[in-house]
């Protein structure tokens, strides 16, 4: 599973000076909360947040009107405010280097760039999520088991057989270690199971 499978292709971006009320604008338009700012060759320079802007604008503790914080938003460019120092990921590696990359850095998305910087995709917490659920097989029909296992090589070949002989179609597998119960093997199957 690549990061390229999972991310959204062509995301929003916008250069930085747009000024943060467009920002907000567009965030809230299209139900989302980050957006890459980039140069005019479409490079990334810097990543604007939803979280980002009320914290730079001081929205929830500010003793400004709306007015005036509308209008103070309305003046000020996402340069002034943007993450400069962003991390990204290439669309090529497994989603798990991506989910890695947020949990160290301890933030939600991780811009998708080419070989020369520009922007191709945006990857979220939210799309990890989503392809955690795809590879366990959450959503498609089947029946799901749980087989107690230790921990050495040729052990799954007996039960794949036994979901051969049975006719039965494999749909995900997975392999946990647990200290409580040790190695368990999950495996989502479809088909003629008997």
């Amino acid at each position: 599973m690549y990061v390229k499978d999972h991310m959204t292709e062509k995301p929003y971006t916008i250069t930085k000076d747009v000024v943060i009320s467009k920002a907000v604008e567009i965030m809230r338009k299209n139900h989302f909360h980050r957006l890459p700012v980039v140069d005019d060759q479409g490079k990334l320079i810097g990543l604007v947040t939803g979280g980002l802007v009320k914290e730079k604008s001081g929205a929830n503790s500010t003793s400004l009107s709306i007015y005036e914080l509308n209008y103070l938003l309305s003046k000020t460019q996402v340069q002034d405010i943007m993450i400069k120092d962003v991390k990204t990921i290439s669309q090529d590696v497994f989603v798990e280097v991506a989910a890695q990359t947020m949990l160290e850095n301890e933030i939600s998305v991780l811009p998708v760039v080419d070989e020369n910087n520009k922007v191709i995709g945006i990857i979220t917490d939210k799309d990890i999520f989503q392809a955690f659920v795809e590879l366990l097989g959450y959503r498609k029909q089947g029946t799901r088991f749980i087989f107690a296992a230790t921990d050495t090589p040729g052990e799954f070949a007996p039960m794949a057989k036994c979901f051969g002989d049975n006719n039965a179609n494999l749909d995900s597998l997975a392999v946990y270690h647990t200290k409580e119960r040790g190695a368990e093997i999950v495996v989502k199957a479809s088909g003629a199971i008997s």
